[in-house]
């Protein structure tokens, strides 16, 4: 079958054109039905709302706030809520149509969701966003539920939000529903193993990659951009199972040391310096933080922000593995060059799904009312994230295609044969 072009797409383009860039592929690969085509492809439902909050300035301000539910045709619909303000409905729906295929990738039993609500929360005291957490679930009680559309915390979010979520959706309730959502506080009904489970899915899928590449990691260089929870513990796992990690970047700069880095002392300083690596003495400071992505190391694990490999360094790039941590890192226009260059690269929906892995082990903990071990979460996690890498692996090899669409593949086709099933004809 070989790589088929994809449509021509401007590099920063619109998220939900480059994510359909590639399901164009994918559901051409497949020869997806036309029928099953038009239902995957749009969102089955929308919900936007305006949400006014009293400030603590006395002022009243409206908030716009959204949530997308792009599929629930294996299940309740599963996605993060972001504080940005640069929140808009097609991110929205992007992120949450990827949500359906990364579940599909690692065969959990949800749908993709995805919400969010355009705002600052830097700029915000902790009573308003509490103010504005609580009205924003109000508006999606219906919406929300834990055998219907499940959130999460992403961008500007964290447990302390989803703690706030969970109680006034149980208010409303009348009964304490701890599954309703998931990444809360430990103490809540959050799982062990859930704040390192994104960066550990990027090492196994690393190491699974590594394996078929024949790169032994014992000689592997690693460089990771982005040093917050995802990268951070991507780096430290990676570290611990013999690469050598020469690089790793944040906000503050991109820090280089050839003989490797220690990041467990990396990790420390970040932590003890406001979560930021300025000033830090363990490698030295790059002179353009950019230039962490065209070193000369056998993986790249991109960890940061979307579209930071694109049709301006593509070129330059020399890796001969790129594991995405991040959502999106590298644009569809970039795609085509790495894949003439034969540079494998671990697409975002299978190496960074450990998160949503570990997410659905909290809602199956907070049914059963019963918790796991961090031991049993990771052995779990680990062997989902190692069955889907195989699974990708096998559809790349069968149909002759990049692990990105095969990814798609495999994540469009378990949809579609589901649809089938539930009689969706």
């Amino acid at each position: 079958m070989g790589y088929i072009e994809p449509a021509p797409i401007k590099d920063k383009s619109n998220p939900f054109e480059s994510m359909m860039s590639r399901f164009n592929i994918a559901a051409e690969v497949l020869g997806l039905d036309e029928q099953v085509y038009n239902v995957l492809k749009s969102p089955s439902k929308q919900v936007s709302v305006s949400l006014p909050i009293t400030m603590d300035d006395g002022s009243i301000k409206v908030f716009e706030g959204h949530r997308v539910i792009h599929s629930n045709i294996l299940g309740p619909s599963k996605g993060g809520i972001r504080y940005a303000m640069d929140v808009h409905l097609d991110e929205v729906k992007a992120l949450a149509a990827w949500m359906t295929w990364k579940c599909a990738v690692v065969d959990i039993p949800y749908g993709g969701a995805k919400g969010g609500i355009k705002c600052n929360p830097r700029q915000m005291s902790a009573g308003e966003i509490e103010r504005l957490t609580r009205a924003y679930t109000q508006a999606m009680t219906g919406v929300f539920g834990p055998d219907r559309d499940i959130p999460a915390p992403d961008m500007g979010t964290g447990p302390r939000e989803m703690a706030w979520l969970m109680d006034e959706y149980s208010r409303s309730m009348g009964t304490t529903v701890n599954a309703v959502v998931t990444g809360k506080p430990l103490v809540l009904g959050g799982s062990l193993g859930r704040v390192e489970a994104t960066g550990r899915g990027v090492m196994v899928s690393a190491l699974a990659a590594m394996e078929k590449l024949k790169i032994n990691p014992y000689h592997a260089n690693i460089a990771v951009q982005g040093f917050g929870n995802v990268g951070s513990f991507a780096a430290l796992l990676l570290a611990e199972r013999g690469c050598t990690v020469v690089a790793v970047s944040d906000i503050s700069g991109a820090y280089y040391n050839e003989k490797g880095i220690d990041i467990k002392k990396a990790i420390e300083y970040r932590d003890n310096n406001k979560g930021s690596l300025e000033g830090w003495d363990g490698a030295e400071l790059m002179a353009d933080a950019e230039e962490l992505l065209l070193l000369d190391v056998d993986v790249l694990v991109p960890a940061a922000v979307e579209d930071v490999i694109h049709s301006g360094n593509v070129d330059k790039i020399k890796a001969k593995l790129i594991v995405e941590g991040a959502n999106g890192p590298t644009s569809a226009e970039a795609d085509r060059v790495i894949n003439e260059k034969g540079i494998m690269a671990v697409p975002d929906i299978l190496a960074n799904a450990g998160g949503v892995t570990v997410s659905y082990f909290e809602w199956v903990q907070n049914r059963l009312g019963y918790k796991w071990t961090r031991e049993r979460v990771n052995r779990r996690s680990d062997r989902i994230m190692k069955d889907a890498f195989d699974k990708v692996y096998q559809a790349s090899q069968k149909y002759d295609i990049p692990m990105r669409i095969a990814a798609y593949v495999v994540a469009i086709d378990k949809v579609a044969e589901t649809y089938k099933f539930r009689g969706g004809f």
